[in-house]
């Protein structure tokens, strides 16, 4: 980038101990169909062990910013006190953009109402986890694309106009790691009467949980921090423009079925009513199976038992996350 022009995006990565991927993604960032003039990098460790800052200077990084370990949420806002762009545009160290990432993100925002844009993820992986995780993406892709506007924008794909982004004080660090303060930031933006919009062609290619175990246990983490989010804005309890519509009857039936199963120990008959909302359960989980079977036979047959599992282990982190987060004072921004 020409230090003498002020580059008219600024494109923010924060990163902890991210030396093996942060150089894919910001090479991938380096070459994109805008022109390298109009852009800038900017990369914030936050606070890693290993070589993440060298590495992200190497690959073409503008800026590198070392900053002080306090999650994704403050490094994000480190980079935006920086950032030079009118738009900042946000992905992951784990991600790796398109080359025509920038120049979609950004074509919304010719209409001055839109404040934000959220893009989508790919990936090239083959394991049967990845490809279950990509498809629960695609199909709220494709319940998103219908919809004139959204109010649910996640940073491994966003865009803001910097001005509106500062005024509304950034990324809440109450959740200080990757979980719902990206959508906390949308909420927060919707309720202000911001336009945000969905832009499916700007996509970045991803790396997904491989395993059913860490797959479960990022569920959880959602869980637990959804909790802090749902305290702040309940009436998103009803439903947003990304969550999947089944997933609270999922919630309800599958603890029912846990709790009827447990009692069924010491009365039978609670055991009949644990397997009728087994039923039940298996019944909201068809219209996903309908949806994948033409595109993944195998995801599709093991999805009632994945959707279940992640009912428990969400249900799970929703329980702690407020019976913490219900004892704290709800905050503000930041």
């Amino acid at each position: 980038m020409d230090d003498t022009l002020v580059p008219r995006y600024s494109v923010v990565v924060p990163a902890y101990n991210e030396q093996d991927l942060i150089g894919d993604c910001v090479r991938a960032v380096a070459n994109q169909t805008v022109s390298r003039s109009d852009y800038e990098i900017i990369v914030v460790d936050d606070a890693s062990t290993d070589s993440t800052s060298d590495v992200a200077r190497a690959a073409g990084a503008d800026i590198v910013l070392r900053a002080r370990h306090g999650g994704a949420a403050a490094a994000r806002n480190a980079g935006l006190q920086v950032a030079h762009g009118d738009i900042v545009l946000f992905t992951d160290a784990d991600c790796a953009p398109s080359p025509d990432w920038i120049a979609r993100m950004v074509a919304p925002f010719s209409d001055p109402k839109v404040v934000g844009a959220k893009g989508t993820y790919r990936t090239r992986q083959q394991g049967l986890i990845p490809r279950l995780v990509q498809l629960e993406f695609e199909i709220r892709y494709e319940r998103m694309a219908k919809l004139t506007h959204i109010d649910f924008v996640d940073t491994y794909a966003a865009a803001y106009r910097r001005s509106v982004l500062l005024a509304e004080g950034g990324f809440s660090t109450d959740y200080p790691v990757p979980s719902a303060e990206d959508v906390d930031l949308s909420f927060r933006l919707a309720r202000a009467g911001h336009l945000l919009v969905f832009v499916p062609d700007a996509w970045v290619e991803h790396i997904h949980p491989e395993s059913l175990f860490v797959y479960l246990r990022r569920k959880m983490r959602f869980g637990y921090w959804r909790a802090l989010l749902y305290l702040r804005y309940p009436d998103k309890i009803a439903g947003d423009a990304h969550t999947d519509p089944a997933l609270k009857m999922q919630f309800g039936l599958a603890a029912l079925a846990v709790v009827f199963g447990v009692v069924s120990v010491l009365w039978w008959p609670s055991g009949v009513a644990a397997a009728a909302m087994l039923v039940a359960f298996a019944a909201t989980t068809l219209p996903f199976v309908r949806w994948v079977w033409p595109r993944d036979h195998a995801v599709a047959a093991i999805w009632p038992l994945a959707a279940f599992s992640r009912a428990l282990v969400q249900i799970v982190g929703l329980a702690l996350g407020l019976a913490v987060h219900s004892w704290k004072p709800l905050g503000g921004r930041q």
